[in-house]
């Protein structure tokens, strides 16, 4: 039997960070913990420090990794504590690990998703904004470094595993007509279109079928997530976004279909766990058990299926027409989305400012094709300030 891998996992802390561990504690004799990170929440990153003793855990946060460092050495732990961005990025490219889970949500996880495709990891993509806001670049990243790229949201993964044997991600595969991303629709796919104004972010965060972090759980009811992973999709699969579309499946089991140009439509079907995706890209091209659920098609009965109502969801239009337009257009949508949706969650602004919020930064965006990875740092700051100078406004 061949050395355990060796697993990075940038975001440790939230949703899928915390699945992935569940996974490597089902198969302790094929996965090892390398290192574990989080942005500030140190406690909880403590306790799994506690129980994977990592050589390494990254604080995004440097007073967060002051405290960690401090328990861990009360403790007799020898992790090594490192902060920042630059401890981020130290992991993603570590030497000592082959394998990277990039799930830290946001902007903030585009360095170290970038490093670790560039010290050529076994990359595991959770991250949609690393191709959102760079594409070309992650993708030359991924190319140059001779890292293995392998999605993780449950939409590009059943994509992946309904494509040709031997499928690299970036290249365009053979025969395919297009894309079909199935979406929920959220927890609002059938309330009156005059009571969004009054949801709180409890209501929002309340997702019908997926446990999911605050954030994108937002995104998932706005639709703004199957936006970007339309994005996401162009670049993972080498295709143009008029071969990509949206599709309301509201029990999310079929988690997304390609469909060929014989006609014929393969689709990956399963519960809703995010450990599926998880184990599938961990051990591939083998099979693992993952610990979700075996799929009942007795007990899901009926699967519908719906288009999107643009209407209802003006954040999914947004980002369609964004990423039709291109350019740097992705990356002032996604930097104006991050604004708009924390300070809903904060209580700042309504759920019905969220794309208002968007739509004026758009609106007033010089759009242009960004230069480096430096550029496209600048235009997601530029962006994050029209659209906090906005929030007042909407």
């Amino acid at each position: 039997m061949s050395a355990p891998r060796q697993v990075c996992i940038l975001g440790s802390t939230g949703s899928i960070g915390q699945s992935t561990l569940d996974v490597i504690a089902r198969h302790p004799d094929r996965f090892m913990v390398r290192s574990l990170s989080c942005g500030s929440r140190w406690q909880d990153l403590l306790q799994q420090c506690r129980r994977w003793t990592p050589a390494y855990a990254a604080v995004g946060d440097a007073a967060a990794g002051q405290q960690l460092r401090m328990a861990l050495r009360a403790e007799g732990i020898a992790t090594e504590v490192l902060v920042g961005e630059s401890g981020l990025e130290h992991i993603a490219a570590d030497p000592g690990a082959d394998t990277v889970m990039a799930a830290i949500v946001g902007a903030v996880g585009l360095a170290p998703t970038v490093a670790a495709a560039r010290a050529g990891k076994r990359l595991l993509l959770a991250n949609k904004e690393s191709l959102v806001m760079a594409g070309s670049f992650f993708m030359a990243a991924v190319r140059e470094g001779g890292a293995e790229l392998l999605p993780i949201d449950s939409e590009h993964n059943a994509i992946f595993q309904c494509l040709p044997g031997g499928y690299r991600t970036g290249d365009t595969p053979p025969g395919v007509r297009r894309l079909l991303l199935t979406a929920s629709g959220g927890p609002f796919r059938s309330v009156p279109l005059e009571s969004l104004d009054a949801v709180t972010p409890e209501q929002a965060v309340a997702h019908p079928n997926w446990v999911m972090g605050r954030k994108i759980s937002v995104d998932s009811a706005t639709m703004m997530n199957k936006g970007l992973e339309m994005i996401e999709a162009c670049w993972l699969f080498g295709l143009p976004v008029d071969k990509v579309e949206v599709l309301i499946h509201p029990q999310s089991v079929i988690h997304s279909l390609v469909e060929y140009v014989d006609g014929s439509a393969l689709a990956q079907l399963g519960s809703p766990d995010m450990r599926v995706p998880i184990a599938c890209a961990m051990a591939w091209p083998e099979r693992i058990a993952s610990g979700a659920p075996a799929l009942d098609l007795v007990a899901a009965a009926n699967l519908g299926f719906e288009a999107p109502d643009l209407r209802r969801f003006p954040c999914l239009a947004l980002a369609m027409q964004a990423a039709r337009d291109g350019g740097s257009l992705p990356i002032a949508l996604n930097a104006a989305n991050e604004v708009a949706v924390e300070a809903f969650l904060d209580g700042r602004i309504r759920y019905t400012a969220i794309p208002r919020v968007i739509a004026e930064v758009l609106g007033s965006h010089r759009a242009g094709e960004p230069e480096s990875m430096e550029h496209v740092k600048a235009i997601d700051g530029d962006a994050r300030v029209s659209a906090r100078a906005s929030l007042g406004r909407c």
